[in-house]
């Protein structure tokens, strides 16, 4: 079996450390609320890192603990995607044709808008904060997975282990079950991954722009809106936020690609 080449592993060890930021953040930094007001926008260094924003709280700190924020908002709403894509999809292969064409019609509905308007859109409906945000980034992403369902839905319909089912008196819900369901949720853990940067990178963007968790929340997108009135003398404040969120979104698309070209068959390099 051929290894994964240095890139997919850095992104893999990125990813892993990650983690542990979001589950135990104590464990690698300190109280991201603890100001400083002594060291008011000091440059990175052996005392503090990432330097300090314009309160003296450490960046690193802040960056360690937004981990959970972050990633737990991307995670909840990919998880509601893929929840309701899977659903939709799988209603949507099955169902008559009037009723697949009314579902795909809002599947393309969904899709014809960009990401973050739509969502902007959900947000103002709901109201801002972490729940409307995760609830506008898992509607507005979910039309992604209940295309792949529904495609993959449709093969499986006419296989013939179910058209045998069918002839044996199997119910429509046991043939769901049994048949459908784990023949066509092969691809959604991979696409899962790929969607998971997307959703992080969603949720930072609505952050910046308020419509996320509020001050002090050390999250990362509203980390990168505190630190850019101050970019000029302290640029850390928000650069080093942003690169932490670049990095987080490149490494699960290397690692979500690498798992997606095993899953074709492909030689993933």
């Amino acid at each position: 079996m051929r290894l994964p080449g240095p890139g997919v592993a850095a992104s893999a060890a990125f990813l892993a450390v990650a983690v542990l930021a979001a589950a135990r953040p104590s464990w690698l930094a300190a109280d991201p609320l603890a100001a400083d007001p002594l060291h008011v926008l000091e440059a990175p260094g052996a005392a503090h890192w990432f330097g300090t924003d314009q309160l003296g709280r450490d960046v690193f700190d802040r960056v360690v603990h937004g981990a959970r924020h972050s990633l737990a908002i991307g995670l909840a709403a990919t998880l509601i995607a893929v929840t309701a894509g899977v659903t939709l999809g799988v209603l949507a292969g099955l169902a008559h044709r009037y009723a697949d064409e009314a579902l795909t019609r809002g599947f393309d509905a969904l899709s014809a808008f960009p990401l973050l308007l739509l969502a902007l859109l959900f947000i103002t409906i709901a109201g801002p904060g972490t729940a409307g945000l995760v609830g506008a980034i898992g509607i507005a992403t979910l039309p992604h997975y209940a295309r792949v369902v529904r495609a993959q839905t449709f093969v499986v319909r006419r296989a013939g282990y179910v058209t045998g089912a069918v002839a044996y008196g199997g119910t429509r819900l046991r043939l769901v079950a049994r048949h459908v369901l784990p023949n066509v949720l092969g691809p959604v853990p991979v696409l899962a991954m790929i969607g998971l940067g997307e959703a992080v990178l969603a949720a930072a963007g609505l952050s910046f722009l308020g419509m996320g968790p509020q001050p002090p929340s050390p999250e990362w997108g509203a980390m990168l809106a505190d630190g850019r009135n101050y970019l000029r003398i302290a640029w850390w404040a928000s650069i080093l936020p942003g690169v932490v969120v670049t990095l987080t979104v490149v490494s699960l698309t290397v690692v979500g690609r690498h798992l997606q070209h095993r899953f074709e068959g492909r030689d993933p390099r």
